[in-house]
């Protein structure tokens, strides 16, 4: 047995944990998903050996039948190891990786207006977006995220440090009417966004979506043409909606009606959207996201951060609504740890809703893999362990004090393990963690950028 990692580009090898979580595609609707009372062991797997061939998953075998079939096939021992899909973070800010900790225990808008927009206005170019999506990306592979969703600016240098780093990833192309570090005006924005897609489309680890950034920042005209482009081109939107109080009141003020009502008014919610936080949500707007198929993003930790609201997790998985979940960026969560935000987010649900079998540990397990591989339009390649689908995996060490003993491995993962229990990280079967260590990446060296971009920004912020 071998447990080494497998380094040949066409290598077949095995993957042999003690419990495989498949978390497969079947279910329509994460709301007929099983609650914790009624999960049995069949949501999981033992005694069977994943085959990873190229950069597929190949096969899924007793291992009986493995050693059979594959009997000069290297296999790497993951002895008190649950193995399952990837993470998939449906929501960060990647580069804002380097503004982590710059601003605390502000609201929103302040936290923005006054913080945030102006030290990025000062700092943000080429080599802050590169250097901060590169941490990001060793944040996320140390953390199981083997797919994120990012909006940021430059999207180019994002996707530049995605083919750098390995991982998969869906980049947002930024959109805002105003004038910023990377363009002029929405017009501009659309354009060198559409430039860097046809730049990159091919890349099979890169995906591509529309991002204007928020009702209060983005027209309603310019909405309509990202609309008829996204359709145009097949890609996804995202967008922060409905995340605080304040900016939906505003908006109503202005406008006469919500910005989820202006959106279903002019047909923009769609099973293309996914729309991000939303907080603040009335029933009948929740009908809306049901009827229309459109994805909710929901990011537990930075909301309660902010204190932006609760988004109403329980009444939307009721209505049929795709749940995914993210980290938002480390500027406003300060850190992009999926193993917490599917903590927070179950027990957020059960605490707003007052009933304990909210979201279970399966659900919010089910929403950061198969969720989120449905919001990015993905879950047709990852998401879950299935024949045919991306050899996107992570190994989570349960053979530990924290997590001992097992009677659920599901339920340890969720409530008790922790991003520092994930040991092992394969992206399209290249292995990209090891036993904790960054295979692709020079962890001293990151950390070094990271302080070196410290002392600029802290040194002349202060001036």
């Amino acid at each position: 047995m071998s447990s080494t990692p497998i380094e040949s580009k066409n290598a077949t090898f095995g993957i042999r944990p003690e419990w495989i979580i498949p978390l497969i595609s079947t279910p329509a609707h994460i709301s007929t998903l099983p609650n914790q009372s009624e999960t049995t062991n069949s949501a999981w797997l033992e005694n069977k050996t994943v085959v990873v061939k190229d950069d597929i998953i190949f096969d899924l075998l007793n291992n009986s039948e493995f050693d059979k079939r594959f009997p000069d096939c290297p296999v790497i021992q993951l002895d008190g190891m649950a193995l399952l899909p990837g993470l998939i973070n449906a929501h960060c800010h990647a580069a804002m990786n380097l503004l982590r900790g710059y601003s605390d225990d502000l609201p929103l808008h302040q936290w923005l207006e006054t913080a945030i927009w102006p030290v990025e206005a000062k700092f943000v170019d080429e080599q802050f977006v590169y250097d901060g999506t590169q941490l990001a990306i060793a944040e996320h592979i140390r953390s199981g995220t083997t797919c994120f969703q990012d909006m940021y600016f430059m999207p180019e240098q994002v996707a530049k440090a995605v083919q750098q780093g390995g991982i998969r990833a869906n980049v947002g192309l930024m959109v805002v009417d105003s004038l910023t570090v990377w363009a002029r005006n929405a017009d501009e924005c659309i354009s060198k966004g559409i430039a860097v897609y046809d730049q990159f489309k091919h890349d099979s680890k890169l995906t591509f979506s529309f991002a204007p950034h928020a009702p209060y920042t983005v027209s309603e005209l310019t909405l309509q043409k990202v609309s008829t482009l996204s359709f145009e081109l097949s890609l996804n939107i995202q967008m922060h909606i409905h995340e605080t109080a304040r900016e939906v009141a505003d908006f109503e003020k202005m406008h006469g009606m919500s910005p989820l009502a202006q959106m279903y008014k002019n047909g923009l919610l769609t099973p293309q959207l996914n729309a991000i936080h939303m907080t603040q949500l009335a029933p009948h707007e929740i009908d809306w996201l049901a009827e229309t198929g459109t994805h909710v993003i929901h990011c537990p930790q930075s909301n309660m951060k902010l204190s932006s609201g609760i988004c109403p997790v329980d009444k939307l998985i009721n209505a049929g609504v795709n749940i995914a979940i993210g980290t938002d960026g480390a500027a406003s969560n300060n850190d992009l740890d999926m193993f917490a935000e599917m903590q927070s987010a179950a027990l957020l649900a059960k605490a707003d809703s007052m009933n304990p079998e909210s979201f279970s540990a399966y659900q919010a397990l089910y929403a950061a893999t198969m969720g989120g591989a449905r919001a990015l339009g993905l879950d047709h390649k990852i998401g879950s362990i299935e024949i045919g689908k991306q050899a996107d995996l992570i190994a989570v060490d349960l053979n530990t004090i924290e997590t001992q003993p097992v009677y659920n491995p599901i339920s340890q993962i969720v409530y008790a393990a922790s991003r520092e229990h994930v040991k092992d990280v394969w992206v399209a079967g290249k292995q990209l963690l090891n036993n904790r260590k960054l295979t692709q990446m020079s962890e001293s060296k990151l950390i070094h950028i990271a302080k070196s971009w410290k002392s600029k920004i802290q040194g002349l912020s202060n001036d």
